[in-house]
């Protein structure tokens, strides 16, 4: 055989190889799952002077494109693509956003080729997206939140592996019908349960009486249990008809108070006030003649907790029959806010709105 033919044969080989790597690629392709990636900002896509910077960044400048480049090995576990829906520090998110982004997460979810979403998120108030979504969301399919403590630029950075393993999570059959799930620190929390417990460490995110639902070991995601309460598509919310939701505030008791806080909240408008009281959800007297006056302008009061764990006991600490108080049973002030809103686009019966907070 001349050099010609060997030469020939050897170009017929290699275009050989090559098809079939192509074809092995697209059949790998053709069996990973969907996996879209929704991008609000925050730490996860910061970026820090030196790398020992670990406070003090500045988050929320890398697009959703970058992060996804950053992590070749999304594409080893899901056909990725990305969609930037907000670039902010999550202090800063509102109720725009929310509606923003619980609405694509619904058209997504509806599309057969799409099989999961993970929302990359700054951790300030991770928790509250997660609790919101997990009310709104009209799917089965997983939704994973997921955010980092430390910026990309420093040393030992948790975002890229969170986003990872997030990505993972969100193709997962296992994850199927568990309601909306953050992962951070290999650890797999209910967006209803799971809050913010330190300041600055990557292990901050917990549930401190129920726990998690599971954790990873390696890349493999392993649940151990399952949320009770009524999220996604076993809740009554709808917000695909609203443009707003109606205005809840935060009034946080301590010693001395006067009710001037509530008094001010009801004067800006609020439809609903979320009391965050000492203990089991006390109220002190002199707060009483505030709040019965934002009552009779159709104000919602509901009883929670700034010690943060815990059950709230009806007619425990206050006569919630007497004064058509809430009870927030175990959702911290935060939380107990986002179901407030959600309650109040149905009802402002606050008999109604308990059995809310019973089931949600």
């Amino acid at each position: 055989m001349n050099r010609k033919n060997y030469l020939f044969l050897a170009v017929i080989c290699l275009l050989i190889f090559s098809l079939q790597a192509v074809c092995l690629a697209a059949e790998t392709a053709d069996t990973l799952p969907n996996v879209k990636i929704l991008a609000t900002g925050g730490t996860i896509a910061g970026s820090g002077a030196t790398n020992t910077t670990t406070v003090g960044y500045t988050a929320a400048v890398t697009p959703v494109d970058a992060l996804i480049n950053n992590v070749p090995e999304l594409k080893k576990v899901a056909n990725v693509s990305g969609e930037q829906i907000s670039q902010i520090a999550s202090e800063n998110m509102t109720n725009e956003v929310w509606l923003k982004l619980g609405k694509r997460v619904n058209q997504l979810l509806a599309q057969d080729d799409v099989d999961g979403i993970v929302i990359t998120h700054g951790t300030d108030t991770l928790e509250e997206t997660a609790y919101f979504l997990n009310l709104v969301v009209k799917s089965n399919k997983p939704v994973v939140v997921v955010g980092s403590m430390r910026p990309p630029t420093a040393m030992s950075a948790d975002g890229m592996l969170n986003l990872y393993r997030a990505t993972i999570l969100a193709g997962s059959k296992d994850a199927i019908g568990k309601g909306v799930l953050v992962m951070l620190n290999d650890t797999i929390h209910s967006g209803r349960d799971v809050t913010k417990t330190i300041t600055d460490r990557v292990d901050t995110f917990r549930a401190p009486e129920i726990g998690p639902l599971g954790f990873f070991t390696g890349d493999q995601p392993v649940f151990y249990r399952a949320p009770l309460r009524k999220h996604t598509t076993a809740t009554e919310f709808d917000i695909s008809h609203l443009n707003d939701l109606p205005r809840v505030d935060i009034a946080y008791h301590y010693a001395n108070n006067t009710g001037v806080v509530i008094e001010a909240l009801t004067r800006a408008g609020a439809k609903g006030i979320v009391h965050a009281g000492t203990g089991n959800g006390s109220i002190g007297k002199a707060e009483y003649p505030a709040i019965e006056a934002a009552q009779k302008q159709g104000v919602v009061i509901v009883r929670s907790a700034r010690v943060g764990n815990g059950i709230i006991a009806r007619n425990g600490e206050a006569n919630d029959d007497k004064y058509n108080f809430v009870a927030s049973d175990n959702l911290n002030p935060q939380k107990a806010r986002i179901l407030l809103m959600l309650a109040l686009t149905k009802t402002n019966n606050p008999q109604e709105i308990q059995k809310m907070f019973w089931e949600y």
